[in-house]
């Protein structure tokens, strides 16, 4: 097996790993923790804390730790969070929901500096273009990674699915489910009761093992890379100030600034299925028990289609599945508004979750190359303004998660998606007119030499 495909999947199984329990543990916080709001608390801290480490730690720590380390580093937080809900309270869950998120930027960031390195690097050895290898690697890894949702919700759905068998959600329950549910009925039913302490226990040892294995799989076989773009240059990186501020000196490049719409929108829209199609369509219609069944089902479609993007943008570009994306979420959130879902429509839910996967494969795998390939020079900052922005995204999804109807939320859906896909297609059009000068300055000088021979 060749060096670089190895190092990817060393990276694409440590995070399948620490994601796996972090994707369970994220998606039953509000389940789990739900007195005086300490779940929703926990998340939105979370997320805050991403958002400001986006802003300045990711360059300063690749620059000092390198890629590999990062990652570990970054890991070692994650491990923290797991241990913090075995005693979960105010004082143990925010602080290190806090300290995931000052992790999780530098380690996303980390993750696809080192894999468009790695993509370059192995497209110069092999002569292929470096913008293809990036995006099969981009590709390979979302395959693995997205499975993560698979395992974490398998797990949990067959621990919790050892509690007594519950009753059926009454009609009345139903009529405020979907669209239409304004959080009007948050009294504790059958249906979202807790499960035993014994169970809980058992499904948090099963995460932090799977997170501390996540570490020690990293830390020991991936091997460090060095920007082979930067060692030719001769350079020794950026004073200490400049690379602190990179991050936000980088938004003075336009395509950068039409592009913050998209890692917004990945944010605004995994907030979206994680807190409010769970649980207004899914729990409130079916019961707690199937969230993970249905989830299962997002992650391996999700899993699936990032594979097949990866290779299938080689051939297609990178445009056409945008549209794929933009027009399969446009259909779920038009139909999401009309729908009225009901536990006889079983099929149904399974359905939305998939199509919403076959959506942000779009995002994740193409959103990652995108940037990648936009700004080669400075992907360290390019990543750490897509933590940042995609951060946003979640913050404010999180923030009026509470006190919104669910057709607003998808409304801001639908209006985020629209200016968001208006903005790359602006960058698009920009990148294809700055392709077509040197082609049109190439078909000059033919045109110059005929008129000098002629005057000759």
């Amino acid at each position: 097996m060749e060096s670089s495909l190895k190092n990817v999947l060393v990276v694409s199984f440590g995070f399948l790993l620490l994601f796996t329990a972090y994707g369970g543990l994220q998606s039953l916080q509000s389940s789990l923790y739900g007195e005086e709001g300490l779940g929703v608390t926990a998340l939105s801290t979370l997320y805050g804390g991403m958002l400001l480490s986006s802003m300045f730690l990711p360059p300063l720590l690749i620059k000092r730790f390198g890629c590999k380390w990062t990652i570990v580093i970054s890991m070692c937080c994650y491990v923290a969070f797991s241990l913090g809900n075995f005693y979960a309270s105010w004082f143990t869950l925010v602080p290190t929901s806090i300290l995931l998120g000052l992790g999780a930027a530098p380690l996303w960031s980390a993750q696809g500096t080192y894999l468009t390195i790695m993509g370059n690097t192995q497209a110069e050895k092999a002569g292929k273009v470096g913008r293809d290898v990036v995006n099969q690697y981009f590709g390979t890894f979302f395959l693995i990674f997205q499975s993560s949702g698979v395992w974490g919700n398998l797990i949990s759905s067959l621990v919790f699915g050892q509690t007594p068998s519950q009753e059926a959600i009454p009609e009345e329950q139903l009529l405020s489910c979907g669209a239409s549910d304004c959080l009007m009925a948050t009294a504790s039913t059958n249906s979202t009761q807790r499960p035993s302490q014994t169970l809980i226990y058992t499904l948090l040892g099963i995460y932090t093992g799977s997170s501390v294995l996540a570490v020690l799989l990293v830390a020991v076989f991936l091997e460090p890379i060095k920007d082979a773009q930067r060692k030719r240059e001769g350079d020794e990186g950026p004073p200490f100030w400049s690379t602190l501020l990179s991050t936000f000196r980088l938004l003075g490049d336009k395509r950068l600034r039409l592009l913050v719409l998209l890692p917004m929108y990945s944010g605004f829209e995994q907030a979206f299925l994680a807190g409010d199609y769970t649980r207004s369509y899914v729990t409130c219609a079916l019961g707690i028990r199937f969230v993970g069944y249905v989830m299962i089902c997002f992650s391996a479609t999700n899993s699936l289609c990032s594979v097949l993007y990866g290779r299938l943008s080689q051939k297609t570009g990178r445009a056409a599945l945008y549209a794929l994306g933009a027009v399969t979420h446009l259909c779920c959130i038009i139909a999401l508004l009309l729908w009225e879902p009901h536990p006889r429509q079983l099929a149904v839910f399974f359905v939305f979750s998939g199509l919403w996967g076959v959506s942000d494969a779009v995002w994740q795998t193409q959103n990652n190359a995108l940037y990648g390939v936009l700004f080669e020079k400075d992907k360290e900052a390019a990543f750490a303004n897509y933590r940042l922005w995609e951060s946003l995204g979640f913050v404010i999804a999180f923030g009026y998660s509470t006190f919104l109807c669910v057709n607003v939320k998808l409304y801001i859906l639908l209006g985020v998606l629209s200016l968001a896909m208006l903005a790359y297609g602006t960058v698009e059009y920009l990148e294809a007119k700055k392709a077509a000068r040197p082609a049109a300055a190439e078909q000059a000088k033919p045109a110059e030499g005929e008129e000098t021979e002629t005057a000759m």
